[in-house]
């Protein structure tokens, strides 16, 4: 019998914080505390890092007090009345600010306006009740988000980097066999995201280390992908030129047009190879385009002496940002061919 993957249907955070909200209450049921700020206290504190945990932690602790703090000295002049609470929320947002405590601003608002519907006349006690309970859920929640299903950014940053390779080929194929500019435009707009989006998974990588072991192969194998994203942020530059060009404004003829469609093939293929082989007949197929390329610019310098018009032809600028390309993918290589050395 096959062993179900529970974080398959539920992910790890959500797992987690449901345990840190569970353990959190029994604790709190334990010791027959108040159990309300303390559960909201870990459910908010479950961060994608243990790094975050323990630095937001640290911030909330005292913006908690600030809260309370207010609530109670405003309850004991007014009352739990509407003032209290519009009063107690807003000068706590706005002592969190100045403090730039900005981080632990919810967990203080919500502490503020919950203890005034609590609070009965023991101000002090609960102040200090309100302030343990909430310690409690700080503590719990960075305790099993360090110690429970510690997430594996390394191989979700490693997956993100070669999907996004392999999306990057599909666009560039559909360039040139029938995709409209609007089309392209938007995946291209979904690449970009997705790129920062790797790009934060990579951030949070980098904080998971700071409190985790790791060896020096962990240390260059994360190198090596951090470069190839560096190398496909290139990537995109060029294909943000590429998408708001259009191909049959170029108005080439039959045999020119085979030379791109063969080296976009080309190009397309490489990026959707997980080591970016650039192989002896890709060379060849970039030969021709170069040629291409250097035929182009001469004839487009003889129509410049009869013409005011200055600028880039649409058919040069597309040849120039596939070769463009190609300067990148001999990079991107030789960083593969390095990865497979170590």
């Amino acid at each position: 019998m096959k062993m179900i993957d529970i974080k398959k249907w539920v992910g790890g955070r959500v797992i987690k914080t449901g345990l840190a909200a569970f353990v959190t209450a029994l604790i709190c049921n334990l010791f027959q505390l108040p159990v309300l700020f303390a559960v909201i206290t870990a459910i908010v504190t479950v961060e994608p890092t243990a790094s975050d945990s323990i630095k937001k932690g640290m911030i909330r602790f005292p913006a908690a007090m600030i809260g309370a703090a207010f609530a109670m000295v405003f309850e004991y002049f007014l009352g739990p009345s509407s003032l209290t609470y519009a009063l107690a929320a807003t000068l706590t947002l706005l002592a969190c600010h100045k403090l730039r405590l900005d981080a632990g601003m919810l967990v203080a608002t919500l502490t503020a306006v919950a203890m005034i519907a609590e609070t009965e006349d023991q101000y002090f006690t609960s102040f200090v009740v309100r302030l343990f309970t909430t310690l409690i859920g700080l503590v719990v929640s960075t305790a099993i988000n360090y110690l429970i299903l510690p997430p594996h950014y390394h191989e979700m940053v490693r997956t993100q980097v070669d999907e996004l390779y392999d999306r990057s080929g599909t666009l560039l194929n559909r360039f040139v066999k029938g995709g409209t500019p609007r089309e392209l435009q938007s995946e291209y707009r979904k690449l970009s995201k997705d790129m920062e989006r790797t790009y934060s998974l990579a951030q949070y990588q980098r904080e998971e280390w700071k409190y985790r072991r790791h060896n020096l192969r962990d240390i260059r194998e994360f190198g090596i992908l951090m470069k190839k994203l560096e190398y496909y942020q290139k990537i995109l530059y060029h294909f943000a030129n590429l998408v708001y060009l259009n191909i049959e404004k170029a108005k080439l003829n039959e045999e020119k047009v085979t030379t791109i469609m063969k080296a976009v093939d080309s190009i397309a293929s490489i990026l959707r190879d997980p080591s970016h082989r650039i192989p002896d007949e890709h060379n060849a197929l970039i030969e021709e385009l170069d040629e291409l390329f250097i035929s182009e610019r001469e004839r487009r310098i003889q129509t410049e002496q009869k013409s005011t018009r200055k600028h880039l032809s649409v058919r040069i600028a597309i040849i120039y940002e596939l070769l463009a390309l190609e300067d990148v993918l001999e990079d991107l290589e030789r960083i593969c061919t390095k990865e497979k050395a170590h």
